[in-house]
């Protein structure tokens, strides 16, 4: 008897015997090998390559801009600085 068919058997009696215990590892070994073939794999990577880990900081207030505060909460009530 070949190896394939020894496995065939053995799957077979498992799946009679433990019908759980088989597909929870079925379940399994999809959950590992799905992500590996799997495109959104691929350009989830691309994305994250793309992004900068980093993002740009708002420029705060450095005495040349009299029309915006320092800080949203140096000028309570305020806000017709960002209405315009």
């Amino acid at each position: 008897m070949s190896t394939f068919g020894r496995m065939v058997t053995y799957i077979k009696t498992a799946w009679g015997k433990e019908p759980v215990i088989v597909s929870s590892v079925v379940i399994a070994i999809v959950a590992v090998t799905l992500p590996l073939v799997s495109p959104y794999t691929r350009y989830t990577a691309l994305m994250n390559e793309r992004m900068p880990y980093h993002y740009p900081v708002p420029v705060r207030d450095d005495g040349n801009m009299p029309d915006i505060p320092a800080h949203p909460c140096d000028k309570e009530g305020e806000v017709d600085w960002l209405k315009k």
